[in-house]
């Protein structure tokens, strides 16, 4: 029996919130929960969420609404809290996104081949096509002044630096040991917030994804992309709509508590031991 929970966080989404609701409700699980984290939405978003009636027994819907935007990581631990106990595993979700049974069941699958891996990502796409690289190295001071200057020969440098080495499968050609994993799409045991604690919420923004898949390394356990199977992200890329803005500045404030929190900066070395025995 899958008991599964989808963790979604809502800031004016209502261009997306209804297609990744719909996406959820096509699955077909023995037990489906959606919680669902509004933080302060000004438009559609909660006339849209509450428009679902959902009739199915086996498919619970929750909605905490938030009166101010509260981040990435008090949002989601509200919501995971509120659900945690009531199922066996856990799927993070952007609201931009859109999932398949294929997916879930595939990642699901992962988790229990080895009660050691302990975060599992999709190959995520646009519908555009693009495909993003939603597993990558830990990020350095390095890289990120790369991907930040004007300069298309250096930014793209400091993305190459973000590239997973393809040498370093698991079980399969399709399956990579990765630094850290977009936290668009994750799937994870419940057990897995029990043993390592729920989002960093010294961090508002970002990198949050990047904290807790280095948490999940140190103690242990595997950060998996999972080439075989993917879903859609419409990846809105808010931090570089604009130079200067709130996004951005936490962001800058969240690398630096990252950097000191984990004694690094300029390289990861430090941590590569963690995932450079791969099968």
């Amino acid at each position: 029996m899958v008991r599964i929970a989808f963790i979604i966080l809502t800031w004016n989404s209502e261009k997306y919130i209804y297609t990744c609701i719909k996406s959820i409700l096509n699955l077909n699980f023995e037990k489906i929960y959606i919680s669902i984290a509004d933080n302060g939405s000004k438009d559609k978003t909660i006339d849209i969420i509450n428009s679902f009636k959902i009739s199915n027994k086996n498919v619970i819907m929750k909605l905490v609404k938030l009166e101010k935007n509260l981040g990435t990581t008090v949002s989601r631990n509200i919501a995971i809290e509120s659900i945690k106990k009531d199922v066996d595993y856990l799927c993070i979700l952007d609201s931009d996104t859109e999932i398949n049974q294929k997916s879930i069941e595939h990642m699901i699958n992962l988790l229990k081949i080895d009660r050691k891996n302990g975060i599992i990502g999709p190959k995520m796409i646009s519908r555009d096509g693009y495909i993003q690289p939603s597993g990558r190295n830990i990020p350095t001071l390095t890289i990120k002044f790369l991907k930040a200057l004007p300069f298309d020969y250096l930014q793209k440098k400091g993305e190459s630096l973000e590239e997973i080495d393809k040498n370093k499968m698991l079980y399969d050609n399709n399956i990579f040991k990765v630094g850290y994993l977009m936290s668009a799409c994750w799937v994870m045991r419940t057990e897995l917030i029990d043993k390592i604690g729920l989002l960093d919420e010294n961090i508002f923004y970002a990198p949050e994804d990047v904290e807790f898949c280095l948490r999940a390394w140190v103690n242990g356990y595997n950060v998996l992309y999972d080439k075989n199977v993917e879903i859609i992200h419409e990846w809105q890329r808010i931090s570089r709509k604009k130079i200067l803005s709130k996004h951005n500045w936490e962001h800058i404030k969240g690398l630096i508590y990252l950097f000191i929190k984990y004694k690094y900066i300029f390289s990861s070395k430090c941590f590569e031991f963690l995932w450079n025995d791969c099968k």
